[in-house]
């Protein structure tokens, strides 16, 4: 995951508003398109043509970048099409901004989602869940399928299986002949692996909904408006304080928490403290920064400090 825009509705010389974008393998899924989100790609990977724009709703430091990045795609002649999905509104919302921005020429979908809806995708889906913000809104989780369990070759081996096509056969669950007879998938695969699951909320105050989102998520990106001094303020809004956001990570028993949307008024590091005191695996990545999530058998998910801008092809 690339963080573009990590900062509040107002934006500073350090901190762009509102954009994430998920690079899994040849995909490039982007989270929100906040004012100078194309000024971000061009900063750090390149202008990147991404395949789909998930908006969780539409306030403007969450979408103004879209009119600028839709054009620049059009005026480098995009070919490929290109889905923006979001909460009921998203069509009155491009009717709007086509006044600013015409037609493209390179097919552009609008898609309205409503908590609960899922978008499907090979091996994948994005499920899009409510969220307590002060207008229609969602937050998005990336939720991979099952994957199959380690093929055993010694254990085929031994049962006399061929090496060949009759490993290929196993793995995709169909049973082979042996040297002593039928050989069954579950004789020489390991129990099935869990994908990764990672949560994007938008702009949320804390709710039992992005619990059930990121339950078990490698990753949960939860936005911090606001320090616990004023929590307050954050109930009247519609937002979340950083230590409500880490109790929400921890009761979904996430592995890590990225702490975006914090307000310029405050040191990051402190609000960062008061998060670390609810669960210690939070982090508040700034612009440029990558967290990248193996699988988790290959370890935890791991921040890389202004990563976008020294790997062109981030995983």
């Amino acid at each position: 995951m690339i963080f573009l825009g990590t900062g509040g509705s107002v934006p500073t010389a350090r901190r762009a508003t509102a954009s994430v974008l998920v690079s899994r393998g040849g995909e490039r899924l982007m989270f929100d398109c906040g004012e100078g989100t194309q000024r971000q790609l061009q900063r750090s990977l390149g202008l990147v043509q991404v395949d789909e724009i998930f908006l969780t709703h539409f306030h403007a430091d969450h979408f103004l970048g879209l009119p600028g990045l839709l054009k620049t795609y059009e005026l480098t002649d995009r070919q490929s099409p290109l889905t923006v999905y979001g909460p009921p509104g998203l069509e009155g919302l491009f009717a709007a901004m086509s006044r600013i921005m015409g037609k493209v020429r390179y097919k552009l979908d609008l898609v309205e989602v409503e908590p609960g809806e899922s978008i499907p995708h090979q091996g994948y889906e994005v499920r899009a869940f409510a969220v307590e913000h002060r207008t229609r809104a969602c937050g998005y989780a990336l939720v991979e399928e099952e994957r199959p369990g380690r093929f055993d070759a010694e254990a085929a081996e031994r049962l006399g299986v061929p090496e060949g096509p009759a490993y290929g056969a196993l793995q995709r669950g169909e049973p082979v002949e042996g040297a002593n007879g039928t050989v069954q998938p579950e004789d020489v695969m390991g129990e099935p692996r869990p994908g990764r699951r990672v949560a994007i909320t938008g702009d949320t105050a804390p709710c039992a909904a992005t619990v059930e989102a990121a339950r078990g998520a490698e990753l949960l990106v939860h936005e911090a408006s606001f320090a616990e001094e004023e929590a307050q303020r954050a109930a009247e809004t519609g937002h979340s304080t950083a230590g409500q956001a880490a109790a929400v990570a921890r009761e979904a028993e996430a592995k890590m928490l990225a702490l975006v949307h914090i307000s310029s008024r405050y040191h990051v590091k402190e609000v960062l403290g008061e998060a670390r005191e609810e669960f210690g695996g939070t982090i508040a990545p700034r612009d440029f920064d990558v967290v990248e999530v193996p699988f988790s058998e290959r370890g935890e998910p791991l921040l890389v400090e202004n990563g976008a801008r020294e790997r062109r092809d981030p995983c």
